[in-house]
């Protein structure tokens, strides 16, 4: 019951939280209210647990809406901002993320090659980021249950999409295992458990 030494984390061709940065992007009431491929509570818990999921790895977030600025939407939903109340903000006009200057300066300053991310919708600003991101030489990892489109069909040719063109998509759960990857490090196993329980994931007895 001897684990290996742990591989270099910065250069792992797995996901850990030294080579990861997440991407949450547009999750304004606009953006919700049109989703019909995934209840919108689900859709805003499991945004929520990506969320906390990062910060207890302690992985780099940077956060993203469209369109508060000029009044056209309000800011990020109140659940996921009391979450990410402290960090930043990029606020744009540009549909695709990645065509605003400071967001993509943002990414870019990560120093992080393997991006996961969540965005609203599937078919517009997670498909975007995500193309021209693995353009440029990112791997990018969708959450498929922390996302959603306007119609089940949109979403799911979204998905298809990305993956012909290089994503790697993830779940919740697979991300969180992949993070933690090992029980020997146990700073961080009360954050996992409470996590997963959350999420409903593990089921108490």
């Amino acid at each position: 019951m001897t684990s290996f030494t742990r591989r270099n984390p910065e250069e792992d061709h797995l996901l850990t939280p030294e080579n990861s940065v997440v991407l949450i992007i547009d999750y304004q009431p606009v953006q919700v209210n049109a989703v019909n491929s995934i209840n919108h509570h689900e859709l805003l818990k499991n945004a929520g647990l990506l969320a906390k999921f990062a910060k207890a790895y302690d992985v780099p977030i940077i956060l993203s809406t469209v369109n508060v600025a000029t009044g056209r939407d309000a800011d990020t939903v109140a659940p996921l901002n009391e979450i990410l109340k402290d960090e930043v903000s990029y606020d744009r006009t540009s549909i695709n993320a990645w065509e605003d200057k400071e967001f993509y300066e943002a990414v870019k300053n990560s120093g992080r090659k393997k991006i996961i991310i969540a965005a609203l919708w599937t078919e517009a600003c997670l498909t975007f980021p995500t193309l021209d991101a693995l353009k440029e030489g990112y791997e990018v990892y969708p959450v498929v249950d922390a996302i959603g489109g306007t119609s089940t069909l949109a979403h799911e040719a979204a998905l298809r999409r990305v993956e012909q063109a290089g994503a790697q998509l993830t779940s919740l759960s697979q991300l969180a295992c992949e993070w933690q990857r090992d029980w020997n490090r146990d700073a961080i196993v009360p954050d996992f458990m409470k996590l997963m329980f959350e999420g409903d994931f593990f089921f108490r007895m």
